[in-house]
C-alpha cells in the first residue's frame, strides 16, 4: 500500500473513532478523550525526557486524567466544585516529587512535566464545557469544531503539496514544507466547511461568525501544528510516536486540536453564542 493509501486509510480509521466517541455516548466520549489524553501525554514526555523521573510522568498522567474525570462528573452530575481539589491537591505534589528525587541533574524535566499538562491535558479537560449543558450531553458542536479542524488540516496538506512546491514558506526554520500557498488553500477548505454548516443548519449562527470562527480556528490549527513541530525539531525527531500509519503519534494527529478547539469555544463564548 502507497504512503498516500495508507494516510488516507488510517486518517478514515481515526475520523470513524472520533465519531463513534461523539455520537454514541458520553462515556464512551470520556474514555476517548482519556485515552487521546494519555497517549499524547505519553509521546510528549518520551520526545522530551524519555525514561528519566519515569514516576513523576506516571504522576502527571494520572493528575490529567483524574481532572479530567473530575470535570466529566462536575458536568454531567452537577457534583459541588470541591471536587476540584483532588486533581489540584494531586497536581502539587509534582514538585513535591521533584524535591524527594534522586535524579537533581535534570530539573528542567519537570518544565516538561508541566508543560505537558498545560500543552496537553487542559485544552482536553476544557472539551466538557463544550459537550455539556445543564448536565445535558450533546457533542454536536464538538463535532463541528471537529470538522472546521479536519477541513483545514486537509485543504493546507492537499493545496500545499498540489500547488506550494517552491513557493514561499511560512516558517522555513520549524517545518520547511508549511506554505503560505497551502495556509491559505487551508483556510478556503475551512471556510467553505463554515459556509456548509451554515446552510445545511448545522451552524446556527449569523454568517459573520461563522467566518469568524473558521479564520480564528483556521490559524489556531497553523501555530498549534507549528508549535508541535518546534518540539520536534528541537528533540531531533520526526514523528511524535508511530500509533497512526501514515501519520505519525497521536500528537502528531492532534497538535492542530489542541489550539483550534479551545480558541473556536473562546470565540463563541466571547460574543454570547456559547
Amino acid at each position: 500500500m502507497s504512503n498516500i493509501a495508507l494516510r488516507i486509510a488510517s486518517g478514515l480509521v481515526f475520523v470513524a473513532i472520533i465519531l463513534g466517541g461523539l455520537l454514541i455516548s458520553k462515556y464512551l466520549f470520556a474514555v476517548l478523550f482519556i485515552f487521546l489524553m494519555t497517549a499524547m501525554m505519553l509521546e510528549f514526555y518520551r520526545m522530551t525526557m524519555g525514561k528519566r523521573n519515569l514516576a513523576s510522568q506516571i504522576l502527571a498522567i494520572a493528575t490529567a486524567i483524574c481532572g479530567f474525570a473530575v470535570s466529566f462528573a462536575l458536568f454531567n452530575w452537577n457534583l459541588s466544585t470541591r471536587f476540584l481539589s483532588l486533581p489540584i491537591m494531586m497536581l502539587m505534589t509534582i514538585p513535591i516529587s521533584a524535591v524527594l528525587s534522586k535524579d537533581k541533574g535534570h530539573m528542567e524535566d519537570y518544565a516538561y512535566i508541566l508543560t505537558g499538562i498545560l500543552y496537553i491535558a487542559t485544552p482536553l479537560v476544557f472539551s466538557n464545557t463544550i459537550v455539556f449543558k445543564d448536565t445535558e450531553f450533546n457533542a454536536s458542536l464538538l463535532l463541528y469544531f471537529f470538522i472546521l479542524i479536519w477541513c483545514s488540516d486537509i485543504g493546507s496538506y492537499c493545496i500545499g503539496v498540489a500547488f506550494g512546491k517552491g513557493k514561499k514558506q511560512m516558517a522555513s526554520d520549524i517545518s520547511p514544507k508549511k506554505t503560505w500557498v497551502g495556509f491559505f488553500g487551508g483556510l478556503a477548505f475551512c471556510i467553505t466547511g463554515a459556509i456548509v454548516m451554515m446552510l445545511s443548519g448545522l451552524f446556527e449562527y449569523p454568517w459573520y461568525h461563522c467566518l469568524a470562527l473558521a479564520v480564528i480556528m483556521h490559524a489556531a490549527c497553523v501555530f498549534g501544528d507549528l508549535f508541535e513541530s518546534l518540539w520536534k525539531r528541537r528533540f531531533g525527531i520526526k514523528d511524535s510516536g508511530s500509533i497512526i500509519p501514515g501519520h505519525g503519534g497521536m500528537l502528531d494527529r492532534l497538535d492542530s486540536t489542541l489550539f483550534a478547539i479551545p480558541m473556536g469555544a473562546v470565540y463563541l463564548s466571547i460574543v454570547g453564542l456559547l
